[in-house]
């Protein structure tokens, strides 16, 4: 499979879990926040200072959407992962 097709599975995931009502709020709110840190025109650590500007974006962004993962219960992620591959 191709990276790009993964990619976009993994898209569809995340928007498939954050839009199904049996997601838990707290958990579309730190998936929400993590894509919001992403798209912000600005860094809390700028990223010219070295190493530490960079390191803000690979740790804020994958810990924000982990914990997000972790409050949805496991038969939801799934159930809305076979949906996903089987329509991709």
């Amino acid at each position: 499979m191709l990276k790009i097709q993964k990619i976009k599975i993994e898209l569809a995931y995340y928007r498939a879990l954050t839009v199904d009502p049996r997601t838990p709020k707290i958990a579309k709110w730190l998936i929400a926040a993590a894509v919001a840190y992403l798209l912000m025109p600005f860094d809390l650590i700028p990223d010219f200072i070295p190493i530490l500007g960079q390191l803000d974006d690979l740790i804020i962004v994958p810990g924000l959407v982990g914990l997000g993962l972790r409050c949805i219960p496991l038969a939801l992620k799934r159930e809305i992962r076979q949906a996903v591959e089987k329509d991709h």
